[in-house]
């Protein structure tokens, strides 16, 4: 039962946006594919502990998605097009190619990023329907009301419903225009795969960032001279070659200054390295990704922690803050400073953002760092204590609360 249980998440993680993009491009509705999908793995949940796992679980699934979803459309019966229903029931015909790039997932983001919703609504539909997270995940990666983020949800759904939005990859010509929204959803699925937000569910899900990189190689391909589109793929490559080295035997958070460095991976590291090479080389100024990808190839060029080149660290962080003044920002900003003029102007620093942070774990966490460097151990415990409470995911919780633990 346990291997079973194993393979359905498994299956979850990897084929949820596929299931969810082939019933889309099929029945062109979204609503229709996400019901048919959750239908498809909870008929996995029933018939796999009884029947085996299938020796290929993602066929399994789209094929009973698309029995669930033709059951549905039948129940209905209320189409005002009964012939288009009709052609929707029986068409297992292969379709033509919708774009210049034939990839149903790459479609369904472009889908859920339209200009037409809102940036949050993009968001969280991105991360229901690519990233398969659940509702209250999603919630609490916005710090909203799991109701009202449902409500997001279904009200995007049926916008590019009433709107008629197509699903495809947009014209060569609209391309540059739509490419941003997407870029900061795709963004947000690979920080959930970095760090989950949940306390269920695994710290660390590499089939996120593995999509959201495949998904970023595919946007690449379309616009090959973007700067932010090679700056967000360097930005991933780096930051995933540390994953094996993030999380401990334990199951704990293992911070930056702790990880063996020989276990990141040399080949990610080495293609980008080269992408942020070739944007500097490209002498058009930079915009945040780039940044962002620059600050991750000085990390990852140092042998050892104190190899690091803060002061250049601290110096693209000010150019960073010029076009994103965000607090978040700042804070990661007030990291590097600490290492150039040391914890007390870091913390002064910090401490400004407090207003605007209250609810950011990484803020407490960072200012109880601060605090214990200080030797100010009493308010690096309560700070601690705060962040514990607020964090996520357990890998996050078994970091923080073995600092805690360690002060005198």
């Amino acid at each position: 039962m346990t291997d079973v249980r194993e393979a359905v998440t498994r299956a979850h993680h990897e084929e949820w946006a596929r299931v969810v993009a082939a019933l889309t491009r099929r029945f062109g509705d979204l609503d229709v594919a996400e019901e048919a999908a959750a239908e498809a793995f909870a008929t996995a949940v029933e018939r796999w502990p009884a029947d085996g796992v299938p020796p290929n679980p993602g066929a399994w699934l789209t094929t009973t998605a698309n029995r669930k979803a033709i059951d549905r459309i039948r129940r209905e019966n209320k189409r005002d097009d009964k012939h288009k229903e009709a052609q929707m029931v029986s068409d297992d015909d292969p379709h033509e190619p919708l774009g210049a790039i034939d990839d149903d997932r790459l479609r369904l983001i472009f889908t859920c990023c339209h200009p037409a919703l809102a940036m949050e609504a993009r968001l969280a539909l991105t991360l229901r329907m690519v990233g398969g997270l659940t509702v209250p995940e999603i919630a609490r990666a916005f710090l909203v009301a799991e109701a009202a983020m449902g409500q997001r949800i279904t009200r995007a759904k049926a916008k590019i419903k009433a709107a008629r939005i197509p699903y495809r990859v947009p014209s060569a010509a609209d391309l540059p225009a739509r490419v941003s929204g997407v870029l900061t959803a795709l963004f947000l699925v690979f920080n959930e795969g970095y760090l989950a937000t949940g306390p269920d569910t695994d710290p660390l899900r590499h089939d996120l960032t593995a999509e959201a990189i495949r998904l970023t190689r595919l946007i690449r391909a379309l616009l090959p001279d973007d700067g932010e589109v090679a700056g967000l793929l360097a930005l991933m490559l780096l930051t995933e070659a540390r994953r094996t080295a993030r999380v401990s035997a334990g199951g704990e958070l293992v911070a930056l200054d702790e990880q063996d460095r020989g276990a990141w991976d040399t080949t990610l590291i080495a293609e980008g390295h080269r992408l942020v090479r070739e944007r500097l080389a490209a002498g058009v100024a930079p915009g945040p990704y780039q940044i962002l990808a620059a600050i991750n190839a000085v990390h990852t060029s140092a042998r050892d922690i104190r190899d690091t080149d803060w002061s250049q660290v601290l110096a693209l962080y000010d150019q960073l803050v010029r076009l994103d003044s965000s607090p978040v920002v700042a804070l990661n900003r007030a990291i590097a400073l600490a290492e150039i003029d040391g914890p007390e102007v870091a913390l002064a620093a910090v401490d400004r953002l407090e207003p605007r942070l209250t609810g950011y774990h990484p803020y407490h966490a960072t200012r109880a760092d601060l605090l214990r460097r200080l030797g100010r151990s009493q308010e690096s415990r309560a700070a601690y204590d705060k962040a514990i409470e607020l964090a996520g995911n357990t890998a996050e919780t078994a970091y923080l609360t073995r600092r805690r633990d360690q002060l005198g």
